[in-house]
């Protein structure tokens, strides 16, 4: 599991069937203080997330599990969306 940063979106009119009703997020890993770190993702938002805001996101059979999508080409899934992040020590 990874925190992100959602940066954009994705708009996929043609997809494959198991994914037609999914909503797709680009997502930014970041560092606990929020610093931008590693590539870019697109990640199937199970959440209902928005812009801007710091999400959880699994990937592999994980994510599958995650957006209900067993059988489905999905790799990357927004888990939950971050309230708070604290780090002592």
């Amino acid at each position: 599991m990874l925190l992100a940063r959602i940066v954009g979106t994705v708009v996929a009119t043609r997809k494959d069937d198991r994914l037609v009703s999914s909503k797709f997020l680009i997502v930014r890993p970041v560092d606990p203080a929020g610093t931008p770190e590693g590539n870019h993702l697109v990640a199937v938002d199970t959440v209902d997330a928005g812009v801007g805001e710091t999400v959880l996101v699994v990937s592999g059979s994980s994510a599958r599990m995650a957006a209900g999508l067993k059988d489905s080409p999905v790799d990357a899934a927004i888990v939950g969306v971050v309230d708070q992040v604290e780090v002592k020590g």
